[in-house]
């Protein structure tokens, strides 16, 4: 039978894996939008500009499920922080809100999505981390 110190780190595993599905999501929205940016930078006229603020917007709300999904996690690691104390629940929530609206130079935009993906590959890591921490709990 397993203990509720048990479950509460089976239950942290299960929201961090989610997480990090979240976060893979963001990832590969954020390299499809950059990808189309680029090519509506160089010219790639209306259908390119199109598709780019579409793969802009899927962007926004993987962004947005991403950070749902890590205040879950955070939770649950704030559930067994007592019992495991060297767990960092706080230092994977700090990328930045990720928004587009009224921007206007595809420079910008291009930028902006760099820096999320930077952003979204440093929480990817510090998941994983967390998550190779929590299943040697087990």
């Amino acid at each position: 039978m397993e203990t509720n110190h048990e479950q509460e780190i089976q239950e942290a595993i299960y929201a961090g894996r989610r997480a990090k599905s979240s976060l893979r999501r963001a990832q590969q929205a954020l390299d499809s939008a950059g990808n189309w940016g680029i090519a509506d930078m160089i010219g790639g006229g209306l259908i390119s500009g199109v598709v780019k603020h579409s793969r802009l917007g899927d962007s926004r709300r993987e962004m947005a499920n991403a950070r749902r999904d890590l205040q879950r996690f955070r939770r649950e690691l704030a559930d067994i922080s007592e019992q495991v104390p060297d767990l960092d629940i706080g230092s994977f929530l700090t990328f930045a809100d990720f928004a587009f609206d009224g921007l206007i130079a595809d420079a910008l935009v291009q930028s902006k999505i760099s820096k999320a993906r930077s952003q979204v590959a440093t929480a990817i890591h510090k998941v994983d981390a967390m998550l190779r921490r929590l299943e040697s709990l087990q």
